[in-house]
């Protein structure tokens, strides 16, 4: 069993290695978990995890472009975190002003295009404009997508795909046999983008948690048991290495 400390010294993957290795993963979407226990472990409050959790976003990001993925997806707030303390609640809907107002600029330097699935409507106005003024800013980019989920929950996302079909049905826009996989995909929030090379959850947990549930079907899966904010350059890489070295028969042989 690795602890996290040995994991922080046993890594050492390089992105040029990854890069000569084989096929760099299109779309790589991230559970980003741990920034509650870090801050516990080091005797810190919560808000201070995942504000340390909002500044490793930009290393993981810039990482992830640097080899060449398309899409990076990274599950930001989900429909079942407001469960949460207020308190906290209120300082995650805080993070996304911070997080553009410091690195907007670098973003639009280095061609990535801002986007988000989400509810939008279930979040207030100081979370939601400065991510829209992102999308508007870097709509033009055409360089690896960062997609935000915020305000996401897969199964509303697959209730809601499930009621336009509905709709079109009972209007006759299309017919009942029409139905099928891409029709479903279709009507997803992520209708634009390939579904999910890989899957990375940190932390430890091994469970997906609403998340792109139907997007996920086929996507290979990296577990690691480091904090969210631990997760450096070199583990993301080291994740990839392992995902280049899997035979995806996608139910063949």
């Amino acid at each position: 069993m690795w602890t996290w400390k040995r994991w922080l010294k046993r890594s050492s993957v390089t992105a040029e290695q990854v890069k000569s290795n084989g096929s760099i993963p299109s779309h790589i979407a991230i559970i980003m978990d741990g920034n509650g226990r870090w801050a516990k472990r080091r005797g810190l409050p919560r808000s201070a995890g995942h504000r340390s959790g909002m500044k490793n976003v930009k290393h993981i990001a810039q990482a992830a472009n640097k080899i060449g993925v398309d899409v990076l997806t990274l599950y930001t707030f989900s429909t079942e975190n407001w469960k949460r303390p207020q308190d906290e609640v209120d300082y995650l809907m805080k993070l996304p002003e911070q997080f553009f107002e410091i690195e907007i600029k670098e973003l639009e330097e280095n061609n990535v295009q801002v986007q988000m699935i989400g509810d939008m409507e279930g979040l207030p106005d100081h979370t939601l404009k400065p991510i829209q003024q992102s999308i508007e800013r870097t709509k033009n980019n055409t360089g690896m997508i960062l997609n935000f989920a915020v305000n996401y929950g897969s199964r509303t996302e697959m209730v809601a795909a499930i009621k336009q079909l509905a709709k079109k049905v009972k209007e006759e826009e299309m017919e009942l046999e029409q139905i099928n996989e891409e029709y479903v995909s279709l009507h997803l929030q992520t209708k634009d983008l390939p579904d999910p090379d890989l899957l990375i959850r940190t932390s430890g947990e091994q469970r997906i948690s609403n998340f792109l549930l139907w997007q996920l079907a086929y996507t290979e899966f990296s577990f690691s048991p480091l904090y969210w904010p631990d997760y450096k350059e070199q583990h993301l890489y080291e994740a990839i290495e392992q995902f280049q070295t899997r035979g995806r028969r996608y139910g063949g042989l």
